[in-house]
């Protein structure tokens, strides 16, 4: 992505949010303590255009912090900035949510339309866009995410790779400067996991679009300007993939293996032979076609 002076689209002051009950945001039993933060002192900006990786194991707050970003929450202490609107002001809730638009692990969950196309159309519609423009959006989102031949399709008729492609199209469509994936390809196979993560790299690259990615599969994020990891609530590790990844031990502390690349690259590299440290197969074969030049 071309270097230029960009504004900060979200930023994370001294966040902390406490559950009051004993049950946290993965649903996972906490029995014993009334009240439970969820995320603990969270700081981070992430500027406009740019792709930020979340990563923790189950439980960690991962979830907790989408719920931020879209105002679903609002934190407890400290405050979240979404496109220079603080999250806390009710009357302007309407303009972050229709500018940060969030796919969930379970696409039946969100898709609500009787075909590709109704459903892709459902956000415009909702937002009052006229005819004309909205038919231009729906063709528009249908290309980027490669839908375009499926759009007359019942939706169960879709695998589950698919489905996460319509609920991106139907935040194209909507035009949102920013995307959220929370566990989006938790439910995936490797093949949909690919689709999904090759059209958001794609919208960031191409289009400029804000991507913030909830994941606890670290290569999706190898690609990202940068990366948090989050453990407790708390972020213990920031900076860019690569930086995050090259600490195998602490990654594997948080709960997170390391793709089978990435341990072949690794014991490489314990034998002595000056290679770098990758965390998917494209940047694999990156490096390998660069020895062969």
């Amino acid at each position: 992505m071309a270097e230029n002076i960009r504004e900060n689209f979200v930023e994370f002051n001294n966040v902390t949010y406490v559950y009051d009950s004993a049950e946290d945001e993965e649903g996972a039993d906490n029995v014993g303590n009334s009240t439970h933060a969820a995320v603990d002192s969270v700081n981070f900006v992430v500027k406009q255009g740019e792709f930020l990786g979340v990563l923790g194991r189950n439980g960690s707050g991962k979830s907790t912090i989408a719920k931020l970003l879209n105002a679903l929450l609002l934190p407890t202490e400290g405050t979240v900035i979404v496109d220079s609107f603080d999250t806390k002001n009710d009357e302007i809730l309407w303009n972050i949510r229709s500018n940060v638009g969030m796919v969930f692990q379970n696409p039946d969950n969100q898709i609500i339309g009787t075909s590709v196309i109704e459903d892709v159309a459902f956000g415009p519609e909702n937002l009052g866009i006229p005819r004309d423009e909205m038919i231009k959006r729906i063709d528009a989102a249908l290309e980027a995410t490669g839908l375009t031949e499926l759009k007359d399709l019942e939706p169960h008729l879709l695998s589950g790779g698919q489905k996460q492609r319509v609920a991106v199209a139907g935040i194209l469509a909507m035009k949102t400067k920013c995307i959220v994936l929370d566990e989006a390809t938790a439910m995936l196979d490797p093949r949909g996991r690919k689709d999904v993560m090759s059209v958001i790299k794609k919208l960031n690259k191409e289009q400029g679009i804000t991507v913030i990615h909830i994941t606890h599969h670290m290569d999706e994020v190898a690609d990202a300007d940068y990366a948090i990891l989050i453990e407790n609530g708390k972020v213990i590790h920031s900076g860019k993939p690569q930086e995050l990844f090259a600490d195998a031990e602490k990654m594997r502390s948080a709960g997170l293996d390391t793709p089978q690349i990435s341990k072949l690259f690794e014991a490489l590299r314990e034998k002595g032979y000056d290679v770098p440290y990758v965390m998917s197969q494209e940047q694999a074969l990156d490096f390998f076609k660069s020895v062969m030049e």
